[in-house]
């Protein structure tokens, strides 16, 4: 045990935290008091390694969003104080495991791409490489959701109102942000990182947008009250939520402030570390200083540095964009191009002018340059950063970033080949694939402990938390029919949780008996929950009209969880019908003792950490070629949940590390999607398909209610006509439909025929899991991208 970490010194800060005895503290205050102690453990291994990392090259990791989870159990667990803290808890009435629920999730991110940055910063500070992340400390993060009447509802998330012990505010180390229209202090709130194993504490740094001055006094006493806190509303808007709805331009402009607000502040932050430890001449700022830009959220980073090296620190643009060039990395996240942010010119002329200057003479620059190579004047116009009155961040970041990388191997030879293929004709050298990874510290030792205790017990130790190659060596344990028991008792044990887990939390009763046939993610229409509701529909009319017997159906409940950004329509609506498929089938007397079907409301870490360990069936069913990686997929796998999808992101990989005969793979490939959607005629399957008719008719003859909005008939409508106004069925739901159904309905007769089986096809999938922790994507960026090194604190 700590001699900083017993049941008295946890006394003595839960007793600061509370103002009572620990044994009369409530579990929310008890947590106050107990993270007050971990960060106390922390703190002089944080000084220690932020003091290392300051002299040395480093990698400052800039992102919108950071889905961070809860901390506390994180930091136990990284430290090895778990069981301490039990005791602890216990010696002053409280449960651990009650303790820790009353930590609300940090509202940082939304889904794969802030969870994927959480993994990075935990494998970073385990490998102790010197990396620092920077985001937004947002007062509400994306928001929370409800389900009322079966829609999504948004309401603020206010997740650290009564404050958050894991962030410490350095408001000594502030920085100015200059807008043509307002100037904003940018205060950081530091979150440390720990490692697993390792005296190393990385750094999460996010800014806090503040205005100069409090309030106007003089409005205030002159009874102008509005007025007197104007300015800083407008200032504090900057943090307030992630992602503000861009619909309309006033969000879009809102959008670019917090991008260049972030970007900005971290930038100073770098220069000053800089200056502080290597001079005044900035020369060899790239040789300390790489930075990767993780999509194009931060890419205004690329003109706000040569501002800052030009207008602030005295270099020539040559020497400037020498620098520039060499220092940023970006990371491209998608496969279509209108997915690339762009923001009207009038955005960047309107907040910061001298901004849109530099970005102005990139772009002059770069027409000349590509002249001089020979291109034609349409290729120019095309890539050019700045062409059709809007600024393309996806533009600006390829031409100035010295690595380009996807995220899965299909993805990075879809961006070479089609999304950024004039790039990769230009500079092959610089684009590189770094497959995603997830950290197997969350995402395994701490979320399923009945499994990690198996695996550390077979394996003679834990060293395959920090090697999950390690998890090979025990590949063999697939043929000892005991093992395979036990895994299967511990997958029960799981599912019985989970069932009193989402009892309690929302009063749904499931079979913990039956299979989990789970699809949580960002609700979008290429991820294809439509596909999965409309299968579901479709079962229970082949049940209730007598297709199929009831006892003949697998058992199974189906698990969702999703939220839809605020403007996106039929992403609600989707979300409308799936708990409108909810209430036909869990309130149908026969139906409902085989079928039950559960929206887990505001998902996100925290229900993942429950799901995914109970999870039977992992649906990954995107389109091909539409999916960049996915992670979801991977925190699956390596919790024994067997693969269900389209060979898309990195199912492709998952497939080929585990084997065909141990995923059920389905559906289009990407090569083949070009020749079958030049004859796609979606109104033939529904015509032919069986079952498709009665299930895509349902959704408007009243089978389902969408309370005459409407949105069912425009989900209907964009799949067999596109409704007059797009092609229709764009991600070829029905195309795939026939197969889907197929290779699900055997996925659940094969769960139930042969249950030793269906362990040694799971024990596969998690010994092979190895190739998907972030510890490996992040030593590939390490060495390959990054150039640094491993710099351990003693």
């Amino acid at each position: 045990m700590s001699k900083h970490f017993d049941a008295a010194t946890v006394g003595s800060f839960v007793r600061a935290a509370s103002g009572t005895a620990p044994t009369d503290a409530t579990d929310r205050k008890f947590w106050f008091g107990l993270s007050a102690n971990v960060m106390e453990e922390l703190a002089d291994k944080w000084q220690a390694t932020t003091d290392a990392y300051s002299a040395t090259r480093q990698q400052h990791y800039l992102s919108a969003e950071f889905l961070m989870g809860r901390a506390l159990l994180n930091n136990l667990t990284n430290l090895g104080l778990v069981e301490d803290a039990e005791q602890a808890a216990r010696e002053h009435g409280h449960e651990l495991v009650d303790v820790l629920e009353a930590e609300n999730d940090a509202a940082l991110g939304n889904g794969g791409l802030g969870r994927l940055a959480a993994c990075f910063l935990d494998s970073c500070a385990t490998q102790d490489l010197p990396v620092t992340g920077y985001g937004i400390l947002y007062r509400y993060g994306l928001f929370k959701q409800n389900i009322e009447g079966g829609y999504q509802t948004e309401e603020p998330d206010a997740w650290m109102e009564d404050g958050y012990p894991f962030v410490i505010r350095r408001e000594e180390q502030q920085r100015i942000v200059t807008f043509d229209d307002m100037i904003v202090r940018a205060v950081p709130y530091d979150m440390p990182i720990s490692g697993y194993g390792t005296n190393n504490v990385g750094t999460l740094r996010l800014w806090k947008a503040e205005p100069l001055e409090e309030f106007d006094y003089d409005a205030f006493n002159s009874q102008r009250f509005t007025d007197a806190i104007v300015e800083r509303e407008r200032v504090m808007d900057l943090c307030r939520v992630l992602y503000p709805n861009d619909t309309t331009y006033a969000g879009k402009a809102l959008r670019v402030r917090q991008q260049y607000f972030f970007s900005s502040a971290s930038l100073q932050a770098m220069i000053a570390n800089y200056i502080e430890h290597h001079g005044e001449d900035l020369s060899d700022f790239a040789k300390y200083n790489s930075i990767q830009l993780n999509d194009t959220h931060p890419v205004i980073a690329i003109p706000e540095l040569m501002r800052l090296l030009m207008d602030d620190h005295g270099l020539g643009w040559d020497e400037a964009w020498k620098i520039v060039t060499e220092t940023f990395a970006y990371t491209n996240h998608t496969v279509l191009p209108e997915a690339l942010e762009q923001w009207e010119v009038s955005i960047f002329q309107q907040l910061f002018y001298r901004v849109w200057e530099i970005v102005a003479e990139i772009d002059r620059r770069f027409r000349l340059d590509m002249a001089e190579r020979g291109l034609d004047e349409g290729t120019i116009h095309y890539l050019s950063p700045v062409h059709d009155g809007h600024v393309y961040m996806g533009w600006l970041a390829c031409y100035a970033a010295y690595s380009i990388n996807g995220v899965a191997a299909i993805h990075t030879e879809i961006i070479k080949a089609e999304t950024l293929k004039q790039w990769h004709e230009l500079w092959p050298e610089k684009f590189n694939n770094k497959t995603n990874g997830v950290t197997p510290r969350r995402w395994l030792k701490m979320c399923n402990p009945r499994l990690s205790d198996l695996l550390t017990r077979l394996a003679g130790g834990d060293q395959w938390v920090k090697n999950l190659d390690e998890l090979k060596k025990l590949r063999s344990f697939a043929d000892n029919d005991a093992v395979m028991q036990e895994l299967l008792e511990i997958k029960d044990a799981n599912k019985q949780d989970f069932a009193e887990w989402i009892a309690q939390r929302q009063g749904i009763d499931v079979d913990p008996h039956s299979i989990f046939d789970v699809q949580i993610k960002r609700l979008h229409e290429y991820k294809r929950q439509l596909m999965n509701a409309l299968y579901i529909l479709d079962l229970y009319f082949r049940i209730t009209d007598g297709e199929v017997v009831i006892d003949d159906v697998p058992a199974r409940t189906f698990i969702f969880g999703a939220k839809a950004a605020p403007g996106y329509v039929r992403a609600k609506a989707i979300i409308k019908l799936i708990n409108e498929i909810a209430e036909l089938v869990n309130n149908d007397p026969v139906v409902s003792t085989k079928l039950r079907v559960v929206f887990v409301e505001n998902y996100n870490v925290s229900p993942a950490e429950h799901i995914i360990p109970a999870a039977d069936v992992s649906e990954q069913i995107s389109t091909a070629g539409k999916e960049a990686s996915g992670t979801s997929n991977m925190k699956f796998m390596m919790n024994g949940a067997l693969t269900l999808g389209t060979l898309d992101g990195a199912n492709v990989e998952i497939a080929d590390a585990v084997g065909e005969d141990n995923a059920y793979i389905f559906g289009a490939k990407v090569e083949e999607l070009p020749e079958l959607k030049a004859h796609y005629n979606p109104y033939a399957l529904y015509e032919t398909v069986p079952g498709l008719k009665r299930v895509l008719d349902a959704l408007i003859d009243g089978t389902l209610g969408d309370d005459h909005s409407g949105a069912f008939h425009d989900l209907r409508g964009s799949l067999l006509d596109g409704n007059g106004w797009e092609t229709p069925d764009v991600y070829y739901v029905l195309g795939d439909f026939a197969a889907y159904r197929e290779t699900r309905d055997a996925m659940a007769n094969d769960y139930y025929a042969d249950r030793l089986h269906w362990a040694r096809m799971c024990w596969i999938n998690i010994c092979e899991s190895g190739r998907f922790s972030s510890d490996r994507t992040i030593s590939d960026y390490a060495n390959e991208v990054w150039k640094i090194e491993p710099t351990p604190v003693r």
